[in-house]
């Protein structure tokens, strides 16, 4: 089977990194990459990929070869540019967000109407994350009963003075709820099964960055389906002491049991990333995630190939930057 070529737009965000690494796990080619100017990230993107070509943005766009194109430039430029990709023919795989205004997400769903292109949002703390493939499929067996609740935790390391500016003006970025709450929200509709929800509360502040009034440092979701009620909270207060970027923990709890999962660190102590806990009936055991599979990137292949939806459903992708928005909004307007 022919390989799949991509390329790879805007180097604003290290996500960059996994989006392409993980195309190119599953089979699929880089074909070359654009971006404005040199954003820090694009040192690290050429030590990873040093024989891609850099080219210019039309040449991508214009290329019948290359059927996908990643976009991970500044956040108020990703709509506009995947935009302009679907209507050359691409499919789009963008970093979160993947838009910042309710404006921005109508033109993408008529675009993706208009143009039958494949719109998706790599939401990372999902799809590139092997203990949540294994959670998946022990929701999936039942192991837990109904899924009634999730709790997603996601701090994140600020590392301030590596940031640029735009990443403290939520005119910018979107918000701290439409950006990394986002991951959140997707999972409260992937493991609870329900394909919608409301906003039952939402607030953010700025508590720790009086030098960032435009920055938001902290974010909480109140979520509720028919079924299923959740809670999320991001921050931006990951310690120095922690070895890596955020103690991002989800727990699923279900009608016959719990799952946990310790996703980039075990502060207990257990060394490693992709820790799970799991507690029914007859099972309480830690189980090893580290080695499971990422189908996402997979699916999205083959998605491309057969225009089918089992990367994730296009109708969530769109729900769920709608949800973050919202949340924002409320967030924004209480007093």
């Amino acid at each position: 089977m022919q390989k799949i070529r991509f390329a790879a737009l805007g180097m604003d965000h290290r996500h960059i990194y996994g989006m392409t690494q993980g195309l190119l796990d599953a089979g699929a080619e880089l074909a070359g990459w654009w971006t404005q100017g040199a954003p820090p990230p694009l040192e690290g993107f050429i030590k990873r990929h040093p024989t891609a070509p850099r080219l210019e943005l039309q040449a991508i766009l214009e290329d019948p070869e290359i059927a996908l194109v990643l976009i991970a430039c500044r956040p108020d430029q990703r709509a506009d540019l995947a935009i302009a990709a679907m209507r050359a023919g691409k499919d789009v795989m963008t970093d979160k967000p993947g838009c910042i205004s309710q404006d921005e997400l109508r033109r993408l769903r008529d675009v993706v109407q208009e143009t039958g292109r494949i719109w998706s949002v790599n939401f990372s703390e999902r799809f590139e994350v092997p203990a949540v493939t294994v959670a998946t499929r022990l929701v999936q067996e039942g192991a837990i009963g109904q899924v009634i609740q999730t709790v997603g935790l996601g701090p994140h390391r600020l590392n301030a003075p590596s940031r640029p500016d735009w990443f403290f003006d939520a005119r910018t970025y979107g918000g701290i709820l439409t950006d990394i709450a986002s991951h959140q929200i997707e999972q409260f509709l992937h493991f609870t099964g329900c394909e919608d929800a409301e906003i039952a509360m939402a607030s953010a502040g700025n508590f720790a960055n009086p030098e960032h009034p435009n920055f938001q440092d902290f974010g909480e979701i109140v979520l509720r389906s028919g079924s299923a009620h959740g809670y999320i909270r991001v921050d931006w207060y990951t310690a120095d002491a922690l070895p890596n970027w955020g103690d991002g923990r989800l727990f699923i709890s279900g009608t016959q049991g719990t799952i946990e999962l310790r996703k980039y660190t075990d502060v207990a102590g257990r060394p490693g990333t992709d820790h799970l806990f799991l507690v029914n009936g007859t099972r309480c055991e830690y189980i090893d995630c580290a080695n499971a599979d990422l189908p996402y990137f997979g699916n999205l292949l083959e998605d491309i190939r057969e225009r089918t939806q089992t990367a994730c459903p296009q109708a969530r992708t769109f729900r769920v930057c709608e949800l973050a928005m919202a949340a924002q909004a409320i967030a924004e307007s209480a007093p």
